[in-house]
Parts: C-alpha cells; sequence; structure tokens
C-alpha cells in the first residue's frame, strides 16, 4: 500500500515549516509560547491560574530618584500587563496591592487569599526583606526586576539557597513576563494532572504516592480488560475515519495494511474515551510487552502522536518518569515532546535521538504539521508507526525527571533526520557541545524527550519554583 502527496503539497508543507524556522530564535525559542493546548484546559478541573500581583515601594523614595511618582508606576504596568493579555492564557492576575514596610505585608498564604503564585514588582531600592516575607509564605514568587527599580534583585540568589521558591527577571523586557508566569502556571496543573498507566499489572501504589506529594500528578492504574471493554465500544465507522485521517495526511504509507491502521485509529479513540472518564491529560502504556503478548489490537504509536499533536501527552513503554517529564514541558511551553533512545557519535560530536512515536506539530497544537510517513514498528516490521520529518537547524533541548528529584538536560542543534533501516523510524541528529561527556556521565536510563527550543533556562527557572535540581549533561 503506498498513497502519496502531490509535489505541491509536500513543497507547501516544507515552506511552511521553513517560514517558522525562520521567524524562530535559535537562542530564545519562544515557539507559540501564547497558545495553551485547548486539550489540556478542557480536561483540566481547574482552568485559571491566580496570580496575585504585588507592588513594593519604601516608604521615601531615593533610588531611583526621591521624586519618583510612586502610584504613576503602578499605573503604567499595569498598563503594560493589560496590553500583554492575549498571551496570559489561563492566567487570572489579581490584587494589586502596594506594600511601603515588612510589616504591612500578609504573613501566610491564606491571608494573601491562596493565590497559585506572586508577581512582585519592585518599584523603590530597599525592599529585600518585604520580599522575603512574601516569598517565607511558601507561594510560587517571580520578582519583576526592571533596571533603576533598585538592587533587590540581588537578594533572590540568596534566598533561593535558603530554599524559598522565587525567580527574578532583572531585565527591562515586560515580554518576559507570560513566560514566567506560565511556569506558575505549570506547579498549578500538575496538581490537576491525572495519568492512566496501562500494564499487566498495577503501578507501584508507593511510587504514585511519591508522585502525588512531591509533584502533583495522580497515576491512575487500568487493566488490560479495561481497555478491551473500551475497544470494543468504538464502532468500525470511527476508526475507519481515524485511520483515513493518517492516510490522507501522509507524504505515503508503506508496509501497514488498511487494517491495521483501523486498528491503530481504534485504539486511539478507546484511549480517549478513557481518558475522558478518568479526566486524564496522559497516558502510557507497556507497549512493548503487551502487543507481543497480544494485550492490544496495535501499537499506540499512531494514537500517542495524535495525542502530543493536540497538546496532551502520550508515552511508551510504560516510563512514567518521562511522561511526568514531557507534561511538564508540554505545560511550560506549549509544545510535545519526543521520547527518544539516544545514539552516541563521538566521532561527529553528535547525539541520534530515536523512536517510532513522534509528534507531527513539534511546534505545538497550532503549528505547522511536518511531513510525516507512515511505516511499520521497525524492531519487529508490524503495525503502524510514523517518521516524520523534524526541521533541520532547530534547536532542541533534551531533559529527564530521574528519581522525582533531578531534571537531566542539554541542548543541540539538529543537523540530519537519517532515513535509514536501522533504529526506530523517526530519527533525529544532534550536533552537541561534548558527545562524549554526556557518554561519560550518563544517567537515568535510555529515555530523553526532546522538545523544540533551547528551555534550558526556563527549566532551571522551573526547578527552582518546584524545588528540583538540574543537571546539565553537555
Amino acid at each position: 500500500m503506498s498513497i502519496d502527496l502531490s509535489r505541491r503539497e509536500i513543497l507547501g508543507a516544507a515552506a511552511v515549516a521553513g517560514v517558522v524556522a525562520v521567524g524562530c530564535s535559535r537562542h530564545s525559542q519562544r515557539i507559540r509560547s501564547d497558545v495553551e493546548p485547548a486539550e489540556v484546559v478542557r480536561t483540566t478541573r481547574r482552568s485559571q491560574t491566580r496570580i496575585r500581583k504585588i507592588y513594593l515601594a519604601k516608604p521615601v523614595p531615593t533610588w531611583p530618584k526621591p521624586s519618583l511618582d510612586v502610584q504613576a508606576e503602578m499605573k503604567r504596568i499595569d498598563g503594560i500587563l493589560a496590553a500583554m493579555a492575549d498571551r496570559m492564557g489561563g492566567i487570572q492576575l489579581e490584587g494589586g496591592e502596594l506594600y511601603r514596610v515588612p510589616e504591612d505585608i500578609p504573613g501566610s498564604a491564606e491571608v494573601l487569599g491562596n493565590p497559585d503564585g506572586l508577581l512582585v514588582f519592585n518599584l523603590t531600592s530597599t525592599v529585600g526583606r518585604h520580599l522575603g516575607k512574601l516569598t517565607a509564605t511558601g507561594l510560587p514568587t517571580i520578582l519583576f526586576s526592571q533596571p533603576y527599580s533598585g538592587h533587590d534583585w540581588s537578594t533572590v540568589a540568596p534566598l533561593q539557597r535558603a530554599g524559598h521558591r522565587v525567580i527574578c527577571l532583572a531585565t527591562s523586557d515586560f515580554s518576559e513576563i507570560p513566560d514566567a508566569l506560565r511556569l506558575v502556571r505549570t506547579v498549578h496543573l500538575l496538581r490537576d494532572t491525572r495519568i492512566v498507566h496501562l500494564s499487566t499489572g498495577p503501578y507501584s501504589t508507593e511510587r504514585a504516592a511519591q508522585i502525588k506529594e512531591q509533584l502533583g500528578p495522580t497515576v491512575v492504574s487500568i487493566t488490560p480488560e479495561r481497555l478491551d471493554t473500551a475497544c470494543r465500544a468504538v464502532s468500525d465507522q470511527a476508526a475507519q475515519a481515524e485511520a483515513q485521517e493518517w492516510i490522507r495526511g501522509a507524504v505515503k504509507v508503506v508496509e501497514p495494511t488498511e487494517a491495521e491502521l483501523v486498528a491503530s485509529g481504534r485504539l486511539y479513540l478507546a484511549l480517549r474515551a478513557i481518558m475522558n472518564e478518568e479526566r486524564a491529560q496522559a497516558f502510557t502504556i507497556n507497549c512493548l510487552g503487551m502487543f507481543h503478548q497480544k494485550r492490544l489490537p496495535a501499537y499506540p504509536c499512531l494514537a500517542f502522536a495524535k495525542l502530543n499533536d493536540i497538546g496532551l501527552t502520550g508515552v511508551c513503554e510504560a516510563d512514567v518518569d518521562s511522561t511526568l517529564t514531557q507534561i511538564m514541558l508540554t505545560y511550560a511551553f506549549g509544545v510535545p515532546g519526543f521520547v527518544s533512545d539516544p545514539v552516541i557519535d563521538t566521532a561527529s560530536n553528535t547525539i541520534i535521538h530515536a523512536h517510532c512515536v513522534s509528534a507531527t506539530r513539534m511546534d505545538g497544537p497550532s503549528g505547522p504539521r511536518a511531513p510525516y510517513i507512515v511505516r511499520s514498528h521497525l524492531e519487529d516490521n508490524r503495525g503502524a508507526s510514523l517518521r516524520v520529518k523534524m526541521r533541520l537547524q532547530q534547536t532542541i533541548t533534551a531533559a529527564k525527571l530521574v528519581d522525582l528529584s533531578t531534571m537531566l538536560i542539554s541542548t543541540g542543534i539538529i543537523v540530519d533526520t537519517p532515513d535509514c533501516d536501522r533504529g526506530c523510524r523517526t530519527k533525529i541528529t544532534t550536533k552537541v557541545t561534548d558527545a562524549r561527556k554526556v557518554m561519560n556521565n550518563y544517567s537515568g536510563g535510555l529515555h530523553r524527550v526532546i522538545v523544540y527550543g533551547d528551555r534550558v533556562n526556563a527549566v532551571k527557572d522551573l526547578a527552582t519554583l518546584m524545588q528540583f535540581k538540574v543537571v546539565e549533561e553537555c
């Protein structure tokens, strides 16, 4: 079975991808971070993240100048924030109080109204004690310290070392605020996140309790029998429609039969039904084991690709650590993850990331779709998966949360998308700083989660807000 797009359609898709690539800075990589996946909001019980806005100023200004009109400064900043409202999806700004002496600042989250986080502006110097009292509430806190507002940015690092959940934007660029607020929103959304875990046995209740306590998500184990019931409930017509959607969008279909594609469509619809019942945002399956035991109607490669395309999370091999990593990155940056098996080549200082599950919209749900070919699962040449051609010269971040306490992270640039009969179907070759260092210091199991963009600094800020460690692998 082989179905080809026209040359015009292929060139059109490549042109769209090229426009996006040109429009994105290799360093900032703010790819559609203002777009929040609709599916995430729809399936999350609390959609609004409440951020309390607070202004700090000493009673009699000296720095930046004695004549500073504090009220006018507050009004100016309120106007800037209002103009960025379209980039603050899911964020509800409230409050706006001015505190001039530390004694007036509420001493607990409850008195502040139990917001999900704080956005603090230091309008004058000498408000370090004010900030310390706010961060002592335990609320995730962002200090926006514009130039000439004072020197209290210098108090943030000591507060962080003391265990306070505070980050600082010491910048003249107010447009950095929505991206930082999204990190606070990530902390909030994780508390309402539910992950469905499917294997031949239940997930560890002890581990699930640790995940809930330390990070927030709930892991729900289901049985193969429940999946069987959900699959039988999917109509042949609906499964056929899903299969046709993949066929229409493909550059071509190589090995899979139509029956295999229909089985993949049936599995996707069954997973969505279970996720709706469980109010879940993610699904992970022991796919290799269960498929070989004939406990799955199809490999979930296409089902997970579609979940990732629409802003939800699908991760193979019942890998909960990678699932948690991908959820965090998707919430923080609005982009899906590509869970990979890394292959190191020290001769070219590259790392090849390969897997048979890949999203086609790596820029996020509203971004362009990468060209893809429907192939079999390479390790046994059965079922259906995708070979997705990702964008060359795209900066990526590779990450994995291990032991619920440490994020392993690195960056690279895609220099090739190999097409060979070795490894998994989707492959990217990434140029890295030091491939040998990655090899010599490798830990945390095989998988890494790949996302578009250089996300290292933002993940470090998220780590401060969530209190985990970050280890740069190269």
